[in-house]
């Protein structure tokens, strides 16, 4: 199990850490435990899991972190408490026995005790110790809570979801819209869209319709190059395809014109991420 073999000192300085102390004693004052008792975990080796267990219910950080030091000391997803402190073990410490082995066996997918102590290569008769006194296993349920990812809450108490909830990142844009008629830009709302399946990165993007087709247009991009454009040209809109020429001239050619011009003569709006034809 990765809590054996965590180093006590760096265990126990992540935990101060995560209460927010600087001296031991003010650890042992808030688990109401003498402060011998905390010199002894340095002695023999070892932080009670006990202890790893509610200082992560305590203060939300992340049992990985308090265990190895790896990742980021994040929050977990936990149900709101009122109870902190003493409260907080006397919860946990009245949640042992058949209860959290039961949770334990769950979250390993396991349906029989043998299957379990196989894993942790322990005895049958320490399990049903377990049981028989209603003893809490600290050690185990943070080696569980490592390894299975489940609900450090859930599986200490029983309460919440046996699975942290996930958050993830809506990857939905609000781009502006606009339409495109007789060569004015008007307003049209918002579109809503993924913009993740375009290759390139758009900063500033926006979603140009006409009649027949539509674009998506990087509007950040000014400085003129080959590709195909939205340009202003005396005050008028359209999209072109561009070729740079010698003598900063440039070739403009769309479905209905082809002319050469300088390109100091035109207005670059935007240069054409994507083309949307409609085949209709």
């Amino acid at each position: 199990m990765r809590l054996e073999n965590a180093v006590v000192g760096d265990v126990l300085e992540r935990i101060l850490s995560a209460y927010g102390f600087t001296m031991q004693k003010q650890l042992s004052d808030h688990l109401e435990i003498a402060k011998s008792n905390v010199a002894s975990w340095l002695a023999r080796g070892q932080v009670p899991g006990n202890v790893i267990v509610q200082c992560s219910l305590d203060t939300g950080a992340d049992v990985n972190w308090l265990v190895t030091g790896e990742l980021e000391k994040a929050s977990l997803e936990r149900v709101p408490s009122n109870i902190h402190g003493k409260a907080v073990y006397d919860e946990i410490m009245a949640n042992g026995g058949k209860p959290v082995l039961r949770r334990i066996l769950d979250a390993y997918g396991f349906s029989l005790q043998k299957q379990l102590c196989e894993l942790l290569n322990i005895s049958s008769g320490t399990v049903s110790t377990w049981v028989r006194r209603n003893y809490f296993p600290g050690d185990v349920v943070v080696a569980c809570a490592l390894d299975t990812g489940v609900n450090l809450h859930w599986l200490a108490t029983g309460k919440g979801n046996q699975y942290k909830d996930i958050v993830i990142e809506s990857s939905i844009n609000s781009v502006p819209c606009k339409n495109l008629a007789a060569g004015v830009l008007n307003d049209a709302g918002v579109w809503e869209a993924n913009l993740s399946f375009i290759s390139c990165e758009v900063i500033e993007p926006a979603f140009i319709t006409s009649n027949n087709c539509a674009w998506i247009v990087e509007m950040s991009v000014h400085e003129i190059s080959n590709g195909r454009w939205l340009l202003g040209i005396d005050g008028k809109y359209d999209v072109y395809d561009i070729t740079l020429l010698p003598g900063r001239k440039i070739s403009v050619t769309n479905k209905g014109t082809n002319f050469i011009c300088g390109a100091d003569e035109v207005k670059t709006a935007g240069k054409i991420v994507l083309t949307i034809d409609c085949n209709f």
